[in-house]
């Protein structure tokens, strides 16, 4: 947990100063893109929920119509 933390912080200062480039220990990893380091974080947020109990929860909004245009 403390890990993911870590990196989680690590990745939104990097983002935050522009750069693309994270090293956490021996691993240095390279994004392509501001999108790509917001999928992580995402991907970070959504694996910390997960541990702490607290899964991400959809919610579906039916869409429904008389058949009318």
């Amino acid at each position: 947990m403390e890990r993911l933390r870590f990196m989680r912080d690590e990745l939104i200062e990097a983002r935050a100063k522009g750069v693309r480039a994270v090293q956490f220990g021996e691993d240095r990893v390279e994004y392509r893109s501001d999108s790509e380091m917001a999928a992580a974080i995402a991907a970070i947020d959504a694996e910390i929920a997960q541990l702490n109990g607290r899964g991400s929860r959809r919610t579906f909004y039916p869409a429904t119509s008389k058949g009318v245009f």
